[in-house]
């Protein structure tokens, strides 16, 4: 009989890259993988819920660049299938953290030879290319700035400044084997290119559909979809503040104080529940 945790459990595994079981993470006994289990990047990609959080962030911020928006607009099904989506990019992010060694390869030359046909122009006719190594570097800055401002949140506000810079250089390898270039690999050098990028960036009425897909997007039961509401709105409030304004969003302080509250919570019991999430099956690899 599977009992309450279980069920929770199982209600998380249907959101994640884990549901696709095409790569096993506990397997071959050994295999460190690209980081291993002594990188910032595994303790930092290897909780759940501030990962759910700052994928959701991740993937609005990402969206404000017009280029990147036109491309998954014009060659993704996330307006039929926002979950199988957000399931794939979850396995991406799974196995190239997490999986060993061949496995994390061979799923960064698949989306390598993906990106070779995501090209076209954007709804003002600027051309686009998901090749692009300025464009995967601005997609894999966006999604590791999210990241770890979850992590700083809901996870480990005392993670050390040399910590973070470490996180944002391990990522950057596999940035770099995607084809992006002038990856920044430290805060202040992250920081900088944010800070820089935001006159490309714009929210068009696209862009808005991409946050109403996502916030409409299916719960995998009825049960989850009160947690899930609660993740949406702190993944939405995680955004910089000039983020949530473009897509005409504020908050107030109380607001922002209940949507972390709720998130803790949430948090606690998912933390609680999960016994065999990818950071768990990959240190049962690494005999840990």
């Amino acid at each position: 009989m599977v009992n309450f945790r279980d069920k929770i459990q199982q209600q998380v595994f249907r959101i994640n890259g884990l549901s696709l079981n095409e790569f096993d993470l506990s397997q071959p006994p050994g295999d460190p993988g690209l980081y291993g289990p002594d990188s910032i990047i595994w303790r930092v990609h290897g909780d759940f819920p501030s990962m759910l959080c700052g994928g959701i962030a991740a993937l609005l911020l990402q969206m404000q660049h017009p280029l990147a928006l036109a491309g998954v607009w014009d060659h993704s099904s996330f307006r039929e299938d926002m979950m199988g989506r957000l399931r794939r990019t979850s396995q991406f992010i799974a196995v190239t953290t997490f999986g060993n060694t061949a496995d994390a390869q061979t799923l960064i030359e698949r989306v390598k030879r993906i990106h070779l046909r995501v090209k076209g122009v954007d709804a003002l006719g600027q051309p686009y290319d998901a090749s692009d190594p300025q464009l995967l570097t601005w997609v894999h800055v966006a999604e590791t700035y999210c990241f770890l401002a979850a992590h700083l949140r809901y996870k480990n506000p005392h993670l050390s400044p040399a910590d973070q810079d470490r996180y944002y250089a391990e990522a950057a390898l596999v940035a770099e084997a995607l084809g992006a270039k002038d990856v920044p690999d430290s805060v202040l050098a992250v920081d900088a290119y944010i800070q820089a990028m935001r006159p490309q960036l714009r929210c068009d009425e696209r862009t808005q559909e991409v946050l109403s897909l996502l916030l409409n997007a299916p719960a995998p039961t009825w049960q989850a979809r009160p947690a899930m509401n609660a993740m949406l709105q702190g993944g939405i409030e995680l955004l910089p503040d000039w983020a949530q304004q473009a897509f005409g969003l504020r908050y107030s302080p109380l607001r922002r104080r209940f949507i972390r509250l709720h998130i803790v919570i949430i948090a606690r019991l998912l933390r609680w529940a999960i016994s065999r999430g990818a950071y768990q099956r990959a240190m049962t690899r690494v005999g840990r």
